[in-house]
């Protein structure tokens, strides 16, 4: 009897199966994220700037009145990025964040957002929202709960040459602490 393909395998048009479930999971992965980027990066967009551009503006946000280093920023990125000093370039020249050398010391750079900065934020929140909404659409609660902790453990559990393992801490449920009964 003939196997049946899977369905990233039939979204891929591979005629052949992947050679593990690992394989698969990790290829999976990339196709479920590239497909989220895109729909919120198309959101974004028509703003006039990138997700990672977004992302930097969250934090920015985040950090308040204070403002934050630019070593920082790239620490707290979603996605990691190498250009953090480009993003914060281009989004200067938007008008949309400012930066100035620390008077404590010289060799960092703190960063704001702009009240215009603020106002895309704004606007912005709703169209994203909307969005991941209508991506997960298809889960009910538990199964975002799931999906948020496998994801969890796909991020956590195994140390790497790239980045150092974070522990996480059992609760009993599978989920990370301070997770639980949080509103979605």
């Amino acid at each position: 009897m003939p196997r049946t393909p899977s369905l990233l395998e039939i979204e891929l048009r591979q005629t052949r199966p992947f050679r593990s479930k690992v394989e698969e999971g990790v290829v999976g992965l990339f196709r479920t994220a590239d497909v989220v980027r895109r729909v919120l990066g198309a959101v974004v967009g028509a703003q006039g700037i990138t997700l990672q551009q977004y992302n930097v503006l969250r934090i920015l946000r985040g950090a308040g009145s204070e403002g934050i280093p630019t070593l920082e920023i790239g620490e707290r990125m979603v996605e990691q990025a190498p250009g953090v000093t480009r993003l914060l370039d281009r989004l200067e020249a938007k008008g949309l964040v400012h930066r100035a050398r620390c008077r404590s010391d010289r060799r960092q750079v703190l960063c704001w957002i702009e009240p215009s900065g603020t106002g895309l934020l704004s606007d912005l929140e709703r169209p994203m929202r909307d969005a991941a909404r209508r991506r997960l659409a298809g889960l009910d609660a538990r199964d975002l709960d799931s999906l948020i902790t496998l994801m969890e453990a796909v991020r956590t559990e195994v140390p790497s040459a790239a980045s150092p393992a974070v522990k996480r801490r059992s609760t009993g449920y599978g989920r990370s602490p301070g997770r639980q009964g949080e509103s979605r």
